[in-house]
């Protein structure tokens, strides 16, 4: 069934395409609530928070994006102010740099995949959120420019900047072989 469809069901009244939209967007709105916030308990508040915002305003919903990216734009959104309304600043170490990192062997994936999420958690609110959208959502310069609501030529700068930040704090990785 088309996201269209979906929808106009879901408007309609149709409880059964409501659930299955809402289910459809609960794992991603939740990924990118996690990264946002960097844990669970602060993932799942912004998730359902951001749920409900979809289902209050899935009425205003105009079609003028694909519907995952809208929903995105809203878990984003819900993200930041979560993390605003709990005053909740991720604090840099200016101090802390590539050293910082666990260091382990190559078969400690565990450790590698924390590290990565403590690194993307540890980048500025919007580099983090331009590197979440593309690289855990896989969605497209574009759909970040919308989700993000800012010039592709913004994305595209806070994409580098991010990539160039995880790439020196992670670059114990590389070095030792791990990732290409």
């Amino acid at each position: 069934m088309a996201d269209g469809d979906r929808i106009r069901l879901a408007r309609e009244g149709d409880r059964e395409a409501l659930v299955r939209l809402l289910r459809e967007l609960e794992g991603p709105v939740y990924r990118t609530a996690f990264y946002m916030l960097g844990n669970e308990h602060d993932a799942l508040d912004a998730a359902q928070e951001a749920l409900l915002s979809i289902y209050r305003n899935l009425p205003g919903y105009r079609f003028e994006a694909k519907v995952e990216t809208w929903a995105q734009r809203i878990a984003v959104r819900t993200s930041i102010d979560l993390m605003r309304k709990r005053k909740k600043t991720l604090p840099f170490d200016e101090s802390w740099d590539s050293g910082g990192i666990r260091r382990g062997s190559p078969v400690e994936w565990s450790g590698v995949s924390h590290d990565i999420r403590e690194a993307i958690r540890r980048l500025p609110e919007l580099q983090r959120t331009a590197v979440v959208l593309r690289y855990l959502h896989d969605f497209t310069y574009q759909e970040i420019a919308e989700t993000m609501e800012m010039p592709l030529n913004t994305v595209r700068s806070h994409l580098y900047r991010g990539r160039k930040k995880l790439r020196l704090w992670l670059s114990d990785y590389q070095k030792g072989g791990v990732f290409p």
